[in-house]
């Protein structure tokens, strides 16, 4: 029989020891080399969703910058419309203001130069006097009844 000297156990122990190490590395590299993969696969995925979504985005921004830009020109068409409107009617005031009112002025002094001093004095029966929610003639109101 061979006996085994304690060189050679150590020997052995050294190589099986490097044996399950190498082969715990190489389970850990395979799995990293497939996390890797993965990833590189959902990458690609999240690249070939992702551009048509920037490009509608994009087309989107472009769009709406286009609509900001006409309401944008009609805030500024409105604003020069209103200071026109403005200015028009400033102009008009102080064009046929003045003289409408002496117009009007005028034709009431006529009316009442023609129709006398009829209008200014009021007629006897219109006179009425409000007694606690009840109208009565001025004469009842001293104490004779209608």
């Amino acid at each position: 029989m061979h006996t085994v000297s304690g060189g050679e156990v150590a020997g052995i122990l050294v190589a099986v020891f490097w044996a399950i190490l190498v082969s715990f590395l190489a389970v850990a590299l395979a799995r990293v080399a497939q996390t890797l993969k993965a990833t590189t696969k959902l990458v690609a995925d999240v690249t070939d969703q992702a551009v048509p979504l920037l490009a509608d985005a994009s087309t989107a921004v472009r769009s709406a910058q286009t609509q900001i830009d006409r309401v944008d020109s009609i805030a500024s068409d409105v604003q020069e419309v209103t200071s026109n409107a403005s200015a028009l009617s400033t102009t008009v005031a102080s064009t046929f203001g003045g003289p409408l009112v002496k117009v009007a002025a005028f034709g009431y002094g006529v009316r009442r130069a023609l129709g006398g001093r009829k209008e200014d004095v009021p007629a006897e029966a219109s006179r009425r006097t409000v007694i606690v929610g009840r109208t009565v003639s001025r004469r009842s109101a001293r104490g004779k009844r209608d």
